[in-house]
């Protein structure tokens, strides 16, 4: 990264929080700062369970409690124990904390055209154009990627997912007891390894890689979460499964895929993967692709 980048980055930063009013502890000229603001927004009419909150935010459990208990002791939320587990809180609003969420609601509205005002139409258009792309880059900055067990519960949300979406998509649907899926434990170390995408602590996507002893390494498993495609999470997949092999010193890594799955073709062009003749008996696939790469 370029020094002029990182000051650019932080110009913005004070910017928006100077404008937004995220500075004044009395946040849109309530009795509260932003950070109380927000959880109000966060829980909502249907409640919000509390490890859920921090995930979503991204805040540590004990700043999360301070504002818990400064809006509890407002009248505004009420917190419950889940009836069948004690450690699991969920927060809801009070009436008086509908109406302060409403009262929020309003005076963020206002807050944005105020925004907006000054300027004239072409430079709105500009504007909400360029927030909708800083939004969007933030979003996918935010993703992470992280190594999980294919049997942790988040690798198996996304499994579950992916089949889902096959037996949607493909002409012969998809059973997966057909397919030539790997086993689990083909991907955990030193096998493999299988990698979990996080969105606000929520699972987005998957994807996994193959290291047999004797043959290229192949990528299997691979899944974005449709309302979060357009993000690069499938781009990033493939860049970290290709250092990975390369970690374990592979030259080669393959993958096949199923003509229906067009988005997913275009971007293995585009990430320098070449089709070859079939390596394998795969039931449900039309194309299989190879990337030459550098040993790590």
């Amino acid at each position: 990264m370029h020094v002029a980048q990182i000051d650019q980055v932080r110009r913005f930063n004070r910017t928006v929080t100077e404008r937004v009013g995220a500075l004044h502890d009395h946040y849109l000229g309530r009795d509260r700062p932003i950070g109380e603001a927000r959880l109000l927004w966060e829980i909502g009419d249907q409640g919000q369970d509390v490890r859920r909150l921090r995930e979503r935010l991204g805040l540590d459990s004990g700043y999360v409690s301070r504002l818990l208990r400064s809006l509890e002791g407002d009248g505004l939320v009420t917190l419950e124990p889940h009836p069948e587990d004690r450690r699991v809180r969920t927060v809801r609003l009070t009436d008086a904390g509908r109406a302060e969420h409403a009262t929020l609601d309003r005076r963020s509205d206002e807050l944005a055209g105020s925004l907006l005002e000054p300027l004239n139409a072409a430079q709105r258009t500009r504007l909400v154009a360029a927030m909708a792309e800083v939004d969007r880059l933030l979003t996918a900055a935010t993703v992470t990627l992280d190594a999980v067990d294919p049997d942790h519960p988040d690798a198996q949300h996304c499994l579950r997912s992916y089949f889902t979406e096959l037996q949607e998509r493909f002409e012969t649907g998809f059973d997966p007891a057909r397919s030539l899926l790997p086993d689990a434990g083909e991907l955990r170390p030193p096998n493999g390894l299988f990698l979990v995408a996080r969105l606000h602590g929520e699972p987005v996507g998957c994807a996994g890689l193959k290291l047999p002893p004797t043959a290229p390494a192949e990528i299997k498993r691979m899944w974005v979460a449709p309302h979060t495609r357009g993000l690069g999470v499938a781009r990033r997949f493939l860049t970290e499964l290709e250092v990975r092999a390369a970690q374990n010193g592979r030259d080669v890594l393959r993958l096949d895929t199923n003509k229906a799955l067009d988005a997913a073709i275009g971007l293995y062009h585009s990430c320098g993967f070449e089709e070859v003749p079939a390596f394998n008996d795969e039931p449900y696939a039309h194309h299989w692709f190879e990337k030459r790469i550098t040993k790590g």
